[in-house]
């Protein structure tokens, strides 16, 4: 068959003004695809952006969660920090008291030394005089100047089978498994 061929002018027009209606047709179907396709791209995109906003506002609340670590922590690092200066001071001032203890304690010790020395020249000086006077009055000597010691008992040693069986005791506090 052969394609449609009109017969009169007006025949014509109207078959040129359907051919336009069929391609605006066409166009607007082309369209109302695009705008559906943008519509639903705009849909995802939004909801994109809701989702970053909720991230980024889950990441504020961390941020400010952290600073406020940051800040607290800050805060402990100077209070341990005041605190290692005041064992720090209170150590030197202990150390220096123990200083001048140990130094009272050796000054103590050195003029209790210095006594003792003194004591035992003047026993010596005693003793001299008594020696001389007892020489003078022909007297025996009472004293020598030695000591006898008395020799000390050792103690007996318990030989292992001077214990009886079944009473001693058993300490289970150090066994190893």
């Amino acid at each position: 068959m052969a394609p449609y061929v009109p017969r009169t002018r007006a025949a014509a027009a109207l078959r040129m003004k359907q051919i336009a209606l069929d391609n605006q047709d066409r166009i607007i179907r082309h369209l109302r695809a695009q705008l559906a396709t943008g519509r639903r791209g705009l849909a995802a995109t939004k909801k994109e952006l809701e989702e970053t906003q909720v991230a980024l506002e889950a990441s504020h609340n961390v941020i400010a969660e952290l600073t406020e670590i940051g800040l607290s922590m800050s805060k402990k690092i100077e209070k341990m920090k005041v605190k290692k200066q005041q064992v720090r001071a209170n150590h030197v001032e202990c150390h220096q008291k123990f200083q001048a203890r140990i130094h009272e304690a050796k000054d103590s010790m050195q003029a209790q030394h210095l006594i003792i020395e003194a004591l035992v020249d003047e026993k010596d000086s005693l003793l001299q005089t008594i020696h001389g006077l007892q020489e003078a009055n022909n007297a025996p000597a009472p004293f020598d100047g030695e000591w006898e010691e008395e020799p000390e008992e050792e103690p007996k040693e318990e030989e292992i089978g001077d214990i009886p069986l079944g009473e001693g005791e058993i300490d289970d506090e150090y066994d190893i498994l």
